[in-house]
């Protein structure tokens, strides 16, 4: 039988959690797409690489992320933090979300790598979502 989460147990699943799948509007239909965060003082950080995801997000910024953790078909636990996009350009402000990134993901590879290497690449996308509400259901 499924309950709600209380918030300080949703809060601590998006604490805990590393991979989510951020939700927003693409070309008028729903995109979702699995990236790494850190949750802290109220918002999600991460990074990205421009395109599809960060085109759809300057357009629309309202975005969601949802984080589970699955034990079996009956025991699971699941929220949803809704929130709007913030694109970061302060580089005090983007030395530190990368800071906290690579301390949570230290094998984490830059997104930068992915280019070809006679190309020069973009500039990282650093952004966070400033969480307004969250919701979450446990089963078990």
């Amino acid at each position: 039988m499924t309950r709600p989460l209380t918030n300080d147990e949703a809060l601590a699943l998006l604490e805990e959690g590393a991979l989510g799948r951020l939700g927003c509007i693409a070309d008028g239909e729903p995109y979702v797409i699995p990236i790494n965060y850190v949750f802290a003082d109220g918002f999600i950080y991460s990074h990205s690489l421009p395109g599809r995801k960060i085109d759809a997000l300057q357009a629309q910024p309202r975005a969601c992320l949802q984080v589970d953790v699955i034990e079996s078909d009956i025991e699971w636990r699941s929220v949803i933090a809704y929130g709007t996009f913030e694109e970061v350009h302060l580089p005090s402000e983007r030395v530190a979300i990368l800071g906290k990134l690579l301390n949570r993901f230290p094998k984490l590879t830059p997104v930068e790598s992915v280019l070809a290497q006679d190309a020069a690449p973009p500039d990282p996308v650093i952004f966070r979502i400033r969480v307004d509400r969250i919701t979450g259901v446990a089963e078990g």
